[in-house]
This record gives C-alpha cells, sequence and structure tokens, in this order.
C-alpha cells in the first residue's frame, strides 16, 4: 500500500511539474538596443572633438513578433528621456525590417544603405555556436549562454530560452535551440536584451515578407558595400578602418 501511495504521489509531482512549464510559440518580444556612441566613434580628432555634443548610449526599442515559426523584427522607437539621438546617429533604422521563415529556411531583409533601401532574399545564414554552463534570468525567462561567430570575425554572445520554441532572435543572430532574449556584440559595443513578452495582441497579421521590385543575396549585398567603402580610401589609420569596420558590420548586422 505505501509504494502505491509513493508512486501516485510522485506522478502526481510529475504532472504538475509538466503543467507548470508553458511553452510559447507566438506573440511578441521587446528589445531594448543599447549602443555606446563614444566608443563606437573612436580615438581620432575629428571624433574628440564631436564627443561633447554627442550623448554616450544611444537607446532604442524594437519589437519581435513571432507565430508560427515566421518572425518580423523592426524598429519602434527611441527613449529620448535619456538622451537625445542626433539625426546622423539614426542611421535609417526605422526602415530596416527584419523577415524570416525558419520552416523554409529564408530570410527576407531591408536594410538602408547610405540612404538607400536595399532588399536581400536568401537562405537564413547559419551560425556556429557553442554552449555554456553559464545561466541567467531574462524578460521572466531562464537562459543559457552561447557563443557564437558572424560575418567571419564578430563574436556574439547570447542568451537564449526553450521555453519559446522559435529558434530566432534579433537581427541576423538565430540559430540556438529557443529564441534569444539577450546580445552581446563586444565589437560594436552594443547589447540587445528582451524587456517583455506580449502575448495575444493581433501583431501576428504583420508577420509578412518583404515586397520588392528587385532583391539581392547576402552576396550581392555584400559586394556592394565592399564597393561603396572603397570611397573612404586605402590610406587611413587604424581609428579610421575601425569606424569603418563597424559601419560594415553594422550594415550587415
Amino acid at each position: 500500500m505505501k509504494y502505491k501511495i509513493f508512486y501516485l504521489l510522485a506522478f502526481a509531482c510529475f504532472a504538475l511539474n509538466a503543467n507548470a512549464q508553458q511553452f510559447v510559440s507566438k506573440g511578441n518580444i521587446e528589445f531594448e538596443v543599447i549602443t555606446n556612441v563614444k566608443k563606437t566613434m573612436g580615438t581620432s580628432f575629428w571624433a574628440e572633438q564631436l564627443k561633447d555634443l554627442m550623448p554616450d548610449f544611444k537607446t532604442a526599442y524594437y519589437n519581435y513578433t513571432f507565430a508560427d515559426n515566421k518572425s518580423v523584427y523592426k524598429f519602434d522607437r527611441y527613449d529620448e528621456k535619456k538622451a537625445k539621438v542626433p539625426e546622423f546617429l539614426r542611421r535609417g533604422e526605422d526602415d530596416n525590417i527584419w523577415y524570416n521563415d525558419f520552416t523554409g529556411g529564408q530570410t527576407n531583409i531591408q536594410k538602408n544603405m547610405f540612404g538607400t533601401l536595399l532588399n536581400l532574399k536568401d537562405s537564413i545564414a547559419p551560425i556556429q555556436w557553442r554552449l555554456t554552463n553559464e545561466s541567467r534570468l531574462i524578460a521572466g525567462f531562464n537562459c543559457r549562454k552561447a557563443v557564437g561567430k558572424i560575418l567571419d570575425s564578430v563574436y556574439v554572445f547570447a542568451f537564449y530560452t526553450d521555453e519559446i520554441t522559435i529558434s530566432g532572435g534579433p537581427c541576423t543572430i538565430n540559430g540556438l535551440p529557443g529564441m534569444i532574449l539577450g546580445v552581446t556584440i563586444p565589437r560594436l559595443y552594443m547589447s540587445m536584451i528582451a524587456t517583455k513578452l506580449t502575448l495575444n495582441d493581433g501583431r501576428e497579421n504583420t508577420i509578412k515578407a518583404i515586397s520588392a521590385k528587385k532583391y539581392y543575396t547576402a552576396k550581392q549585398l555584400k559586394d556592394i558595400l565592399d564597393e561603396k567603402i572603397k570611397d573612404f580610401g586605402s590610406d587611413q589609420d587604424e581609428d579610421s578602418k575601425r569606424w569603418i569596420n563597424q559601419l560594415y558590420w553594422n550594415t550587415l548586422l
């Protein structure tokens, strides 16, 4: 009799734990994106002259909406209560849109490149990840840390949760066994952290591929950017080269 009671109690505990863990397959996640403006400017003479006119940080908010294993990520607003964002620092952020179809393995991205809207349609680029044992709580979700590398040489530190089932993340960061809720990119002096998850708010209707007259592959966009960067010249000092690299990585992120 004692054994029967023990097994019944064990089964009840298992059932309660199974019901307690909720897996989320659709909703909207707000990301706070913080960039250290002054560090991105470098230490050149002209940068030092401008730094007194610049805010220390730029804070923006983006929305990541997902359903049916598809997602769209786009700009929402700046937090100008913290700091006024000069026009030249906005870099057409409100034009940039990332759409992903993870079932079909396809990505569709609209980016503002030097004032021109260009649209990418290609396969989702894979990221090689290394999982770690470090964890933290983000927006109420237990997240595990992973380290990846994008654009050949840029390291990304991400925290993901398997409680949100889509294998996505902000911008082009994806490919972990769950949703990425936190990203730090040291070489871009940038962090992207989820602040809240909203369910059933009707935004799923906005998850649509981007319509354009012409699309480019990732390689074609990279070639266009390479050509534009040549205009800066090859005789730049190290600080200027670093600034150009940051511009390059930000554009392709």
